[in-house]
This record gives structure tokens, sequence and C-alpha cells, in this order.
């Protein structure tokens, strides 16, 4: 089919599943007939796992870097490239935000992504673009089932320069963004390669879903909110946990529960959670059905004030002495920064098991915040990998695991390094 016929085939396709996006999904026997006809078609989900997935994340760079001169401008080359590298699944952004409707029902095909600067963005767009939510779904989804690479559904939900307001403060904004999103792609049987849905990215703070920040914020102080809420809904036990100053954490754990149990009840055939980053002992895993927890060796204090100055890129500074800085504390610390890492992932797999349920990473190893610069390399980038990879897989619930959270092919310094993708992955792989 040519380009011009295909694009127009997609767009009357998703314009025309627009209509059912209104109505509200009911739990009904239709769904049941849905999760059965999606495992017998050697479905699977992430909490059925039995070998560990090499999986990469792609955030929204998938989309905002598609277009002429892009590095994700040929979705089918960089899916074969990332199969040829040994990967079996993504975690990427679908844009839940933007291919849900106006709170009047209005569908939006096309959003306007303004740069708002010209510092160099590490994930996604460098230029100023327009991109198509629906359309890109409806045919990047099925590529990704064409090069053997399952995929987790997660969103970032930014508004990523665009003049969409609405849903990020709406109090329901993220609950509505995923059940039109997840509508859509079961009217168009694009549901079958999904093997999880990532609710928000780094829950409950690294995100842009605004509503739950300002709602988080609001309960920093248990007191004055019920000093200034007389008629909020208040836990049972909000005297004890006024006492300790966990009413923030209590208000996160049940908004999360309480999403996961909504949209379970629509799509019972999928697996539901979030990520995180930070607050292990502070988690309910309850309704998740996974536990992606990331790690970086830039979490620990040794070495984050070092990796934090490369993620200022700011281009006056002599990036050569701070690439050799970051070598030198390494090999002073290194002992000391594995036996942390170690112990971080042995927390996680021991969460995950107290709550029966696998673990993984899609995000990490050592810094966060990295790129191509003449005088930075990604000899740290790649040790990590390597050192963390084996870490993870000393546990068994370890079941999706990736190299490093700069796995696209606009980081061209370790895109290309072919072999050392395969003989990672395949290591992965084996389990």
């Amino acid at each position: 089919m040519q380009k011009m016929e295909r694009r127009k085939f997609i767009k009357q396709s998703a314009i025309g599943a627009g209509s059912l996006l209104s109505i509200p999904s009911i739990v009904s026997g239709e769904n049941s007939n849905k999760k059965q006809t999606i495992l017998e078609s050697g479905y699977t989900p992430i909490s059925q796992i039995k070998k560990p997935l090499a999986i990469v994340m792609w955030d929204f760079s998938w989309i905002l870097r598609h277009h002429k001169y892009g590095e994700f401008e040929n979705w089918d080359r960089v899916l074969g490239e990332l199969a040829e590298r040994g990967y079996t699944a993504i975690r990427f952004d679908v844009m839940p935000q933007f291919v849900a409707s106006t709170k009047d029902g209005k569908i939006i095909d096309e959003f306007r992504s303004v740069k708002q600067d010209w510092k160099l963005t590490m994930w996604g767009n460098n230029f100023t673009m327009s991109f198509r939510p629906r359309e890109a779904l409806l045919e990047f989804l099925p590529l990704c089932k064409k090069h053997g690479i399952k995929v987790g559904l997660s969103t970032w939900f930014l508004p990523h320069g665009t003049n969409r307001k609405d849903i990020f403060v709406e109090e329901g904004g993220l609950y509505r963004a995923w059940s039109e999103t997840l509508a859509f792609l079961k009217t168009h049987d694009l549901l079958d390669n999904v093997i999880y849905v990532d609710l928000l990215n780094e829950y409950p703070v690294n995100h842009g879903y605004d509503w739950l920040k300002i709602e988080l914020n609001k309960r920093s102080d248990a007191k004055e909110f019920e000093l200034n809420n007389p008629d909020a809904h208040l836990p049972d036990n909000f005297n004890e946990i006024k006492k300790d100053n966990k009413f923030r954490n209590w208000f996160s754990n049940d908004f999360l529960n309480k999403l996961i149990k909504q949209l379970k009840s629509e799509f019972p055939e999928l697996d539901f959670f979030v990520s995180f980053d930070q607050g292990l002992e502070n988690i309910d895993l309850s309704n998740c059905a996974a536990f992606d927890f990331h790690i970086w060796f830039a979490h620990n204090k040794i070495m984050h004030n070092k990796l934090a100055e490369i993620g200022e890129r700011d281009q006056s500074q002599d990036f050569y002495a701070k690439n050799e800085n970051i070598y030198v504390l390494w090999k002073e610390n290194k002992h000391n920064l594995i036996k942390w890492m170690e112990d971080r992932i042995a927390r996680v797999s021991q969460l995950a098991a107290q709550n029966n349920m696998v673990c993984g990473n899609t995000e990490g190893w050592g810094p966060i915040l990295w790129y191509d610069h003449p005088e930075l390399d990604w000899r740290f980038t790649k040790e990590a990998a390597d050192i963390c990879v084996d870490l993870a897989l000393k546990h068994d619930n370890y079941k999706f695991i990736c190299t490093s959270n700069f796995t696209h092919p606009q980081f061209k310094g370790i895109w290309e390094d072919v072999k050392w993708h395969q003989q990672i992955t395949s290591r992965i792989r084996k389990g």
C-alpha cells in the first residue's frame, strides 16, 4: 500500500472508532469472550512470563522523533534494528492524554508539539513538529508484533508543548485517558501483543498529571488538610496516619488501588501497575500485576552530583574533565556502589516475592541523564549495565530487564554498538 493510501486508511479507521469512545465500558460477557480470545492467541501477560524479557524504554521519542530527519522516521526499520540487537519488549508512551477526547467528547486527531528552547533534548523532539497519536498507534503496534517485540503500554502524561490543558488538571483525567485509549485499541484488535499497562511513570510524582501532584501536596500537612477540608474522605486510621505523617502516602496508595480496580473491571484481560523509582518502604502493591522499580547508580549520593552535572548540558563546561571525574569516582567506590546496588535489587525482588509477583526494571543502571558529546563516552553506562543485569538475574522473579534508559536510535554512541547489545540481551533472555 502506498504511503498516502495507508495514512488515509489509518485516518479513516481512527475517526470511525472515535464515536465509540464516548460510551462507558461495561463489564459483560463480551469482555470475557475477548479475554478468552486473547489467551487462546498465545497472549502472555507480564504476570505469567517465564523467561526474562530484554526490554527497552522508548518513552515518547518514538512518536515525537517520527518525522523527516528524525531517528524514528522509519518505524519498521528501527524496530527491525531493535530485534537485531536482541530485545524482545518495549515500554513506550502511548500518549493516552492525546488519544482521549475532550470532556465534551471531541476527538482531536493532530497536535502540534512546540519546541520551547534550543537546548539539546535527550528524549522527545528537538524541533517543533506535529503528531497524530491515533494514527501512530494503528501503524506502530502491528509493526511491533511483526518484529516479535512485546509491548508494555505506558505514559509520562506530559503536555509536550501542546495547547492541551484540560486533562492534566481533571480529577478523572488519568482514568479517562486510559479508559478511552484502551477502548480504542481494543476496537482495532491491538491488545493481543500488550503484556502490561503502566498507568503512570515513576509514581507518584515524576510525571505530568498535575491534578495528582496538587492533591498530594495538599496532604503534606495532615492537620492543616483536616482543618481546611472538613468534608473530605479520611481513612479510618487517620489519627494514626496523622501522627506518623503518612497521610500523603496513604492518599497515593489509595488513589492507585482505586484506579487499577476501576480499569481492571473494564479490561480484565490486561495486567496493570505503575512504575516507581523511590519510596520502597511505602509502596502498596496489592493491586499491581508486577513491580517495575527503576534504579541507577546516579541515585547513590557518591555519584549523584557529578552525574547530574552532565544532565545540565551546559556547553560552556569542560565535559572532558567531567567525564574523567566520573571514572575516578567510579573506580574509587566501585565495590561499595555495587554492594549498594545489589542490596537495592534484592529488596525489590523481596517486595515482589512478598506480593507474589514478578519484578523488573525498564530504566537503569548507571546514569539517568547522558548523551552523545565529543568529550563524553559510554563506557560507564555499558559497564554498569553489564554488572547490574547479572545482579538482577540472580533473582528468579526479575522477568523484564533493561540495559539502560538510552536504548534509542538517537543515542548513536551506544545504539550503534550492535555486538554489545547482542551479548547482554542474550544473557537476559537465557535467564
